[in-house]
């Protein structure tokens, strides 16, 4: 899981080799590059930047920042992407992200990388306290593989093992609190990413799967709600309950924020009908929840500008 600081008070600017800007829809990314050497091609980095943006747009049903600054910070002698930061409303762009990129990241590594999209993510969502940083932390890992699954970028079959496998770590421990008290890494990512599979499942049975979560954070972004606001929680559940014309993250919140609220992860596994086996993950169609399963990697339809 990522590193996200949506209320930093923003990085030391280095000096900038090549700046490049994309446009996503309606809105902008402007890519700085800072001096330093890569491996890679800068267009490579730039086309994973823009393939990554793709894939939140998808789900958003489009960007979520208007005006976005990516600033790639190469890290000399290191492999992969390292490490992504994201602070609203820094220096006129609604979002700003900081990316450390090692010189020696390989072709696979950077098209394997989740870093990116994760970071995107943290755009659609309005700055939250500090005590629900978990929930920010936990929709972008939660929606992160969803929306390059609807992109068309990995496997369904692949994000179920992946859940399958790191979901465990957001149960909580004997002497955990609340989501809002109990700030450990497996609680604040993978404890934060169950409450969102929780919610979406949820929204789903009591809508007979015509709304998900999906639908609820579409609705966040388009009142406004970019990283770039400051709302307070209740505003953000509020839209997000009316758009799925359900309660569920309102009761939710109020009794995962302050409980520990263990899931019987077996148990949902076999209802939506995702197996592990030693070839990797299989479907069961026949399942109780398998439309929903189904429906969770679905893309919907983008939403008129």
């Amino acid at each position: 899981m990522g590193s996200s600081d949506a209320q930093g008070n923003g990085p030391h600017q280095p000096a900038i080799a090549l700046s490049q800007t994309l446009a996503v829809g309606s809105a902008t990314l402007q890519i700085d590059f800072a001096d330093g050497p890569l491996d890679l091609p800068r267009s490579e980095i730039v086309q994973r930047i823009q393939t990554a943006a793709q894939a939140v747009s998808t789900y958003y049903g489009r960007f979520p920042a208007p005006r976005t600054r990516i600033l790639v910070i190469p890290v000399v002698g290191q492999h992969g992407v390292l490490q992504g930061t994201t602070w609203g409303n820094r220096s006129g762009f609604s979002a700003f992200l900081r990316l450390r990129i090692g010189q020696s990241t390989t072709r696979e590594e950077l098209a394997s990388d989740w870093v990116i999209t994760h970071e995107l993510v943290h755009t659609a969502l309005p700055s939250l306290p500090d005590d629900q940083h978990w929930l920010e932390e936990g929709i972008a890992s939660y929606v992160e593989p969803i929306a390059r699954v609807q992109a068309g970028q990995l496997s369904a079959a692949g994000i179920w093992a992946d859940m399958m496998q790191g979901m465990p770590n957001g149960e909580p421990e004997p002497h955990d609190q609340g989501l809002d008290v109990t700030h450990t890494w497996g609680r604040t990512y993978w404890g934060g990413a169950m409450f969102c599979l929780m919610a979406d499942v949820e929204i789903r049975k009591q809508t007979g799967n015509r709304r998900g979560l999906q639908d609820a954070l579409r609705a966040i972004v388009a009142a406004g709600g970019s990283i770039d606001k400051e709302w307070p929680l209740s505003r953000v559940l509020d839209i997000g309950d009316q758009a799925s014309g359900t309660h569920v993250l309102e009761q939710m919140y109020a009794r995962w924020s302050v409980t520990p609220v263990p899931v019987d992860l077996p148990q949902l596994w076999a209802q939506l009908g995702v197996r592990s086996t030693t070839h990797g993950v299989t479907f069961d169609a026949t399942a109780p929840l398998a439309a929903i399963r189904d429906s969770i990697t679905t893309p919907l339809p983008p939403k008129p500008l």
